[in-house]
């Protein structure tokens, strides 16, 4: 199952008038467009969404990450929190949803998520499978 991680503490210096902070709204725009999908789409595999309190990417903020077992994973930044960062994030997932390996050509990249790569870690048995011994 494909984890679509967003941290809700991103922006803890601009909180909102409601006390949120932009993390949190942006969580709350890919829930919102992830409910919508999963209601469209229903031969699509389930996506989760995860919220966490932090992802360390606090000067590149709002933050997300995108993974799954035996695929790269990828960290995203400078997100502004509304539904067309959300839906270019989804994309990019919908993407890598159908990619063997998470990557996904830059051709298939939506406008939206393009600047925002923070980075791409390779899954741990890509890791294990290259490793070689520095001693």
């Amino acid at each position: 199952m494909i984890t679509v991680v967003v941290c809700i503490t991103c922006g803890q210096q601009a909180e909102s008038v409601e006390g949120r902070r932009p993390g949190e709204h942006f969580a709350d725009r890919v829930e919102e467009v992830l409910r919508a999908r999963s209601l469209s789409e229903t031969e699509m595999p389930a996506m989760q969404l995860q919220r966490t309190k932090c992802l360390m990417s606090c000067q590149r903020s709002c933050s997300a990450a995108l993974h799954e077992e035996g695929k790269y994973s990828y960290v995203f930044g400078e997100f502004l929190p509304d539904t067309d960062s959300a839906e270019a994030l989804l994309d990019f997932a919908a993407g890598y949803r159908v990619s063997d390996t998470g990557q996904v050509p830059f051709k298939q990249w939506p406008q939206g998520i393009k600047g925002h790569f923070v980075a791409r870690i390779p899954p741990i048995e890509f890791a294990t499978n290259n490793q070689r011994d520095v001693s």
